[in-house]
């Protein structure tokens, strides 16, 4: 990425683009110097970037490093909980709200991600791309506030529940059904909906960390 595309963007911004991507995951260390050289700006703007992740407690200190955060069990079941209430929210005002283009593109987004079955890593990120243009479609700006901070906070989960045998496949039809919803105007099974894809979202991360335990 060249200085000058960086230079432009909030130092904030390109670090939590990295660790949403992938490139800094839950445990890993960062280093201001390291941020600097990487994103081509000044290291006073990645300090300040730090310390305003800190705070936000997307960085915990160990010693003097800062470390990008884990969520621990009870913080995840937290987490799973506030997204289900505000996206559900959300789903219900897109129901009101929603125009038909909105819809056809939402279709369309269903459709296109049928490719990155195989790839979860890459369904991962159509997906967020998915429920990103969902929170739109309430049309409520102060929610869709809430939701990019709880969105930016699932990337601190260290993997996706999409990579489990066959979830990709059932998120996506699940998709097709809060679509449906929402087509229909129908606010309460739009919101049920939701709410039933994000239950099975989290009960399959909690078998995926069940089985990661067992094996180690």
């Amino acid at each position: 990425m060249s200085r000058q595309k960086n230079e432009i963007k909030d130092p904030y911004e390109l670090i939590i683009d990295a660790i949403d991507d992938g490139a800094y995951k839950p445990g890993d260390r960062l280093v201001e110097a390291e941020l600097a050289d990487r994103f081509g700006v000044s290291r006073t703007p990645i300090r300040e970037a730090l310390q305003r992740l800190e705070t936000q407690s997307f960085l915990h200190r160990d010693g003097r490093s800062l470390m990008v955060a884990t969520l621990n069990h009870n913080q995840v079941g937290e987490l799973y909980t506030v997204r289900a209430e505000l996206e559900g929210l959300a789903t219900f005002l897109a129901a009101q709200h929603a125009g038909p283009e909105e819809i056809r593109v939402l279709y369309n987004m269903i459709e296109s991600d049928r490719e990155y079955i195989d790839d979860p890593q890459k369904l991962s990120r159509a997906n967020r791309r998915f429920h990103n243009q969902l929170h739109l479609a309430s049309h409520n700006n102060f929610l869709i506030e809430q939701l990019q901070q709880v969105h930016r906070t699932m990337a601190l989960l260290a993997n996706t529940s999409l990579a489990a045998d066959g979830r990709g496949e059932s998120a996506l039809q699940e998709h097709f059904d809060i679509v449906n919803a929402i087509e229909a105007k129908d606010g309460e099974r739009a919101r049920k909906a939701l709410k039933q894809h994000l239950s099975f979202a989290f009960e399959t991360r909690l078998k995926q960390d069940v089985e990661e335990y067992v094996i180690t």
